[in-house]
């Protein structure tokens, strides 16, 4: 068996000895890819509109190919069409030529503006285009040009694909193409000259008809005539010292101090340099016929201000300097430097020469400590005032990153309260309503929601201005550093002192806003509850009367039953309570009765006992009655009582909340401690209705706290009258029910005198020192979003002014992306950039339509009409590559452009002053030495396409179409032909 196996083995060993060579795969490749993206066969479409090559969407496929080892990407160029109807024009198929035939002949797209240069060069709408890899070195000797020219046309006759097929040759800078296209009997070359220096006779018009008649070699005596279209382009360069209308702004005006509250509440906006660098001036005949113009060396009927059709286009400078873009850029920056403010500033600011040690950070444990001496001397302000004189002595005046000049401007725009202390004395500085005005509801006000930044009348959003400010102008990050510093110190004077923050809204702090403005927030707050405390405890100290207990009866009053535990607190002055003791303060011995029955009570909660004790009980804490509620037992009014506020809380103290009660689990102690933890509020409410309404019940806690918890329904008595009795719902009567518990540990004790639920001492150290740690990197992150949403109002603040569509557009995508990236906690980096960059651009446009409209007096222009035009025409130059000029150089735009030329030309004559003084000779000798002095100078460019239809090779030959575009410029000359012929009729 393994014998006669083996024969059969060695049958699938055959080698076929007639492999194809590399050349046939290659053109095999050439016609599998036509074929996938069919290309082959009779290529058909619709005549091409005006204009349609630049409105028009291109697409593009693209594979690759190899020839041997060397690599070329193939790439299918196509103007996206309707399909059109083929059924009708079947029966003209065979006398039809290519469709890329007719369009070298058509005059509808010629010169467009933004195209592939192919496209420029020959006007087809679809092609493909061979050309070495990335990788690989252009296709330089003759033969492999030959080789590759003969693959194309091997795979067209083979495919009978009509789409015309080039290849890129020698080095790619050149843009080198070779090419054909066939049809049914018929053929184009595409042949390209490329030169750097300009033979003279092509530099006019008749040295290049004649290049083009003798390429065509027609054999006819009377040549048909040759069509011709000419475009000749002038640039203007030397405009921005005359029409720049930006003024940079004064730098030493703002560091020498003068420098107002606008100044530093508003960002800067516009372009340093003119963002418009150069105005090209594209003057065409489209429609010419041999003999009607003259252009040759020594005449030229071609003056631009007689041809027919003018557009423009404007020369945009690469990343002008923007203002506004600068400020943001630099500070961004400062997110990622790593520095503290104590590295920055120098940490021997803040050491004492001697043993003792003024640290703001050591001040707390300063206060804890046993120390014998007084404990006023150990206070946090104290110790502040002290670091911040030693900060001063040690830091010289010339040292410090801000002049006190600089400074004391910024902290009186951040804080104008300061100013009416100076003014109007001490008192007016405690004033709450200063900055808390109610804020418009308008929609770029509420683009801090989006955002998660501050609203634009915060001290949040002023500091983050002045911030920026201060980072470009006045000594970057130290100057941040030092700012930021003073502003904590601020905060914490105003801590001590009972000075509410301005520019902050009443109430707890606002979760739609970025963290730092939360703390300064809980810091208002803080200060709030501080204060009321203090003042609460002033006015009872002072007012104390012997009859003050008569007011215990408390209809309403906010201070009801205070007086007679007051009367044991005069003998201590008020500095002297710590807040420990506030905190921890219970009744003294004159209410010990009346706590003892509270207690009893409480356990007790049964109506008999409570109406026994009611008695002895005093109401304490009554805000005002509820309404017509009585106390179901007593029958007594029910009292609303005077409550302790919830803690007001930032989103990362709610986060760690969270967590710990997330940490606390699913069982069933888990889940009663987690209750217990979130009952506090609860709790304290209990105490003081029990303290307000004595002998009051859980069903009378409910009808006021729970009102859907108490059920009401009318029923028939013994008597058999109706009337309405109540229950308590289902979830109340549950047996170990949370409201239960809490209401039998529930103690009578008035709002006053219980436990704080917010211990402002302690959040407002906590908020102070997480200010004091922050560096300018942390400082910069929290704001960067108010940077950001007062960059986009400046924008649209703007923008207004121009009325530009394309910036409306941009702006609502800024504020969509904004809005996703800034919302959640630590966006990345390159989103942020990605922002900045776009607000960038949008600043760019607007500096080029003010460059625009200052160039083109649209504001002088008193005719409304040609006001309008102006305005619309330079709106088309900002968003369109290319703009016809209406009226060519007779219209309002185009007499503009004719002055702008004539005065760069009369500038540009004018020789420098040195050199007219040295000149010799009489004013008539000058004056003919000067010569007359044209009014545009000589064009930058000259693009001709010559087009005709003639029988080639044979005067029996199929007519058929010949074009040759030729593009002059200072280095480079270019002749881009094609040129068909009879393959039949030869």
């Amino acid at each position: 068996m393994a014998a006669d196996s083996e024969p059969e083995s060695e049958v699938f060993e055959i080698t076929d000895f007639t492999t194809a060579s590399e050349w046939e795969r290659f053109i095999s490749k050439i016609e599998e890819v036509l074929n996938d993206w069919k290309l082959i066969g009779i290529s058909s479409g619709k005549a091409l509109e005006k204009g349609v090559y630049t409105t028009g969407a291109w697409e593009e496929k693209s594979d690759e190919i190899s020839f041997a080892d060397f690599k070329f990407s193939i790439t299918h160029h196509y103007l996206v069409q309707e399909p059109s109807d083929k059924d009708g024009k079947e029966e003209l198929v065979e006398d039809a030529l290519p469709l890329p035939m007719q369009d070298l002949l058509c005059m509808n797209n010629d010169f467009p503006p933004r195209a592939h240069c192919l496209v420029r060069w020959y006007g087809l709408r679809e092609f493909v285009v061979i050309a070495p890899t990335a990788n690989n070195d252009g296709v330089l000797s003759e033969s492999k040009c030959n080789l590759l020219l003969s693959s194309i046309s091997i795979a067209l006759g083979n495919t009978g694909c009509q789409v015309p097929l080039f290849v890129q040759i020698h080095q790619k800078w050149r843009r080198m193409y070779v090419g054909e296209c066939q049809g049914p009997g018929v053929r184009t070359d595409f042949e390209m000259v490329h030169l750097r220096k300009v033979p003279n006779q092509y530099t006019h018009l008749s040295g290049l008809l004649d290049i083009f008649k003798s390429k065509i070699g027609c054999p006819l005596t009377p040549l048909p005539p040759v069509s011709m279209a000419i475009r000749l382009t002038y640039v203007l360069q030397d405009w921005q010292q005359y029409f720049w209308p930006q003024q940079p702004p004064d730098i030493d005006a703002l560091v020498g101090g003068e420098v107002g509250g606008l100044e530093f509440g508003k960002l800067p906006f516009g372009a340093c340099e003119d963002p418009i660098s150069e105005l090209h001036l594209a003057t065409t005949w489209p429609h010419l016929t041999e003999g009607i113009i003259v252009d040759n060396d020594v005449y030229s009927d071609l003056d631009p201000i007689q041809a027919p059709q003018w557009s423009v286009r404007v020369g945009k400078a690469d990343n002008p300097q923007c203002l506004l873009g600068d400020f943001l850029t630099e500070f961004f920056k400062l997110c990622r430097r790593k520095e503290s403010t104590d590295e920055i500033l120098g940490r021997s600011a803040f050491e004492e020469e001697g043993k003792d040690v003024a640290d703001i950070s050591h001040a707390l444990s300063k206060l804890t400590e046993p120390a014998p001496v007084p404990i006023h001397k150990l206070s946090v302000t104290n110790m502040v005032h002290s670091a911040k004189k030693k900060i001063r002595k040690h830091r010289g005046v010339d040292e410090s990153p801000l002049n006190n000049e600089v400074l004391n401007t910024i902290l009186l725009f951040l804080f104008p309260d300061a100013a009416d202390k100076l003014a109007d004395g001490f008192e007016s500085r405690t004033s709450p309503t200063a900055g808390n005005n109610p804020p418009p509801e308008t929609e770029e006000y509420n683009l801090f929601g989006q955002f998660k930044s501050a609203p634009s009348d915060s001290l949040t959003y002023k500091l983050a201005l002045c911030l920026c400010m201060i980072n470009f102008y006045h000594g970057g990050v130290k100057g941040v550093a030092h700012l930021w510093q003073e502003f904590v110190l601020e905060m914490r004077y105003r801590w001590e002192n009972n000075y509410l923050i301005p520019g902050l809204a009443n109430g707890a702090p606002d979760l739609r806003c970025c963290l730092l403005h939360q703390k300064l927030q809980m810091l208002n707050c803080c200060i709030e509850r501080k204060k009321a405390r203090d003042e609460g405890k002033r006015g009872s100290v002072s007012d104390r009367s012997p009859g003050g207990a008569s007011g215990d009866t408390g209809k309403g009053g906010d201070h009801s039953g205070d007086n007679p535990d007051k009367e044991k607190e005069v003998g201590k002055s008020w500095e002297s309570w710590s807040d420990s003791e506030e905190e921890f303060f219970e009744c003294l011995s004159d209410t010990e009765d009346l706590k003892g029955n509270g207690q009893e009570n409480g356990k007790k909660g049964g109506p008999k006992e409570g109406n026994k004790e009611s008695v002895n009980l005093k109401p304490e804490g009554r805000l005002h009655p509820h309404g017509k509620l009585m106390l179901l037992h007593p029958g007594e009014p029910l009292y609303i009582p005077i409550t302790q506020e919830p803690a007001p809380m930032t989103e990362d103290l709610l986060e760690e909340q969270s967590e710990v009660l997330a940490k606390l689990g699913t069982s069933a102690e888990g889940a009663h401690l987690r209750a217990r933890m979130q009952s506090a509020c609860l709790l304290s409410d209990m105490e003081s209705f029990k303290a307000a309404n004595p002998g009051c019940c859980l069903e009378d806690f409910v009808r006021w706290y729970s009102p859907r918890d108490y059920i009401e329904a009318e029923v028939v008595d013994e008597k058999g009258n109706i009337v309405i009795k109540g229950e308590l719902s289902a979830r109340m009567k549950i047996p170990s029910n949370m409201w239960v518990e809490a209401w039998e540990t529930a103690k009578p004790v008035p709002a006053r005198r219980q436990k704080r639920l917010f211990d402002d001492t302690r959040e407002a150290e906590k908020v102070l020192h997480y200010l004091a740690v922050q560096k300018p990197a942390d400082l910069a992150r929290h704001l960067l979003p108010c940077i950001i949403h007062a960059a986009v109002l400046k924008v649209k603040e703007e923008e207004a002014l121009e009325d530009i569509s394309s910036v409306k557009k941009i702006i609502k995508q800024i504020i969509s992306h904004s809005s996703k990236v800034l919302r959640f906690p630590g966006p990345e980096d390159k989103k942020l950039e990605e922002i900045i960059a776009q607000i960038m651009s949008v600043e760019a446009i607007i500096a080029r339509a003010r460059s625009l409209k200052a160039k083109f007096g649209v504001e002088k222009c008193e005719n409304e009409e040609e006001k309008d035009d102006l305005q619309r025409f330079v709106n088309c130059l900002l968003e369109q590559p290319e703009v016809s000029v209406i009226g060519a150089g007779r219209g309002p735009a185009g007499s503009i452009i004719h002055k702008l030329f004539v005065n760069a030309q009369r500038v540009a004559a004018v020789p420098p002053l040195d050199e007219e003084l040295r000149r010799s000779g009489s004013s008539e000798e000058r004056r003919l030495n000067t010569g007359v002095v044209s009014d545009f100078p000589p064009p930058t460019g000259r693009e001709v396409i010559l087009r005709t239809t003639v029988p080639r090779p044979a005067p029996y030959s199929k007519p058929l179409p010949q074009r040759m575009y030729s593009v002059l410029t200072k280095a480079d000359f270019r002749l881009a032909g094609a040129f068909s012929a009879d393959t039949t009729f030869f």
